[in-house]
């Protein structure tokens, strides 16, 4: 795989795809797996011993992947480029008992995970997909991505205060999709559906990891195609670049001083605290058993965790034209203007001015343009993996991403040219 180039659309189609075959962080793991063999990386397993030979190689854990590629040659000390990001949006997930309903509908009971903006997941198609664990100990994947499931408004005939009070949604009594009809709610129903779309027999489903998500595939819109449209951007547009980069530095040939990485966890819009998370203790193990492989002592780990620097990766805020005094006056990030530097002295991001520097550098060498977001003083900070990333590991750590807007709606807006803009400084960064 080649470096994606500026204003290459072929990029953004290809990220289109990935969003599309990725409804879960499980799939997009996947996802991001199989385009990484490709470019000849290979799984290892956490049990197994490690080899300290060069190459691409990466781990898979639930949701999340690290993926690395060592330089022939490459020292114990060498010091590490990680690109990180997270695989999980917000949705809908499925409950222990999902099957439910009431008054001749059948409905699966469903969780609120993370913060969606609830009033887009009204009204519209949606799939279920995620992890089946099977009685033998195994697990599938599964994807039914077609209309299965909706989750019906009211009319406003039966709440006309919706005009003048606006919409307001009860998380448990108003978020249950509906899937069919019938009088009788039967356990198990949910489960031998999806046991038959796997096709699995009847009974080998001891346990699952489902959500929903919109069927509506990304589409590019505006009178020229400017824009993106689609699901899951947050932040799978991240990993999608980062997968990208990695791939083209590791089949570029070039000497490379470091040793770059890509870390995709899960859990990030929940906090990160699992054992696949930012938080948990995934990323240091693979860069320590990687130092430890190539012959390295504790003094070897030390040295290349203190040279490390990890862009963190996610999307950011695009100035909104109808809300752009909830923006910093001064901060203005727009659509297809390339990657945003995220900045907070508070440490809800992590980027510092010896961050900025790095990024900025990286951006120069790949001639991509960048622009800075900084928060409105009013209004409460997000946050990201990057301060959790820097403070676990004791890592320079600098926020980047892309501005988008509806973040959190079950389909975001993003501009055409900012997916390969950031990969482009994403290899520049990863290949200095």
């Amino acid at each position: 795989m080649s470096a994606p180039s500026r204003f290459d659309r072929g990029h953004t189609d290809d990220l289109m795809t990935f969003l599309s075959a990725s409804p879960t962080p499980y799939h997009a793991v996947a996802s991001a797996a199989e385009r990484l063999e490709k470019a000849g990386f290979r799984q290892v397993a956490e049990t197994d011993a490690w080899e300290g030979t060069s190459g691409g190689k990466y781990v898979l854990r639930g949701g999340a992947i690290v993926a690395w590629y060592v330089p022939e040659g490459a020292a114990a000390h060498t010091p590490f480029r990680v690109v990180g990001a997270h695989t999980d949006s917000p949705n809908l997930r499925v409950k222990p008992r999902p099957d439910t309903g009431a008054h001749g509908w059948r409905q699966v009971a469903v969780e609120i995970y993370g913060g969606p903006l609830m009033n887009s997941w009204l009204d519209r198609d949606l799939g279920l997909a995620g992890r089946l664990s099977l009685r033998d100990g195994s697990t599938r994947l599964v994807d039914v991505a077609r209309p299965l499931l909706r989750v019906p408004q009211l009319a406003i005939h039966m709440d006309r205060a919706v005009s003048t009070d606006g919409l307001k949604l009860d998380k448990q009594r108003h978020l249950q999709p509906v899937w069919g009809l019938g009088d009788t709610v039967r356990d198990g129903d949910l489960i031998a559906f999806l046991e038959d779309e796997a096709g699995l027999a009847r009974g080998e489903v001891t346990g699952w990891d489902l959500m929903t998500h919109s069927v509506e595939p990304p589409a590019y819109l505006g009178r020229d195609k400017e824009l993106v449209a689609g699901p899951r951007m947050d932040n799978l547009l991240s990993v999608h670049a980062g997968t990208a980069a990695l791939a083209a530095v590791a089949t570029s040939g070039g000497d490379l001083p470091y040793i770059p990485v890509l870390a995709a966890f899960d859990h990030e819009e929940t906090g990160s605290q699992s054992d696949t998370g930012a938080d948990g203790p995934l990323l240091g193990s693979v860069l320590e058993r990687s130092v430890f492989a190539r012959g390295g002592s504790y003094e070897d780990r030390a040295r290349a965790f203190a040279g490390t620097v990890c862009l963190s990766s996610d999307t950011g805020h695009a100035v909104h034209p109808n809300y752009a005094e909830r923006h910093d006056p001064t901060h203005h990030p727009r659509v297809n203007g390339g990657p945003i530097l995220k900045v907070n002295v508070n440490n809800r991001y992590a980027t510092d001015g010896s961050g900025r520097a790095v990024f900025a550098a990286a951006c120069e060498k790949a001639d991509v343009p960048f622009q800075t977001f900084v928060s409105n003083n009013s209004m409460p900070c997000g946050t990201t993996i990057g301060p959790i990333t820097a403070a676990r590991h004791g890592i320079s750590t600098v926020d980047i991403g892309v501005a988008i807007l509806s973040m959190h709606s079950a389909r975001e807006l993003c501009g055409a040219d900012d997916p390969h803009l950031l990969a482009n400084a994403l290899v520049a960064f990863l290949q200095p």
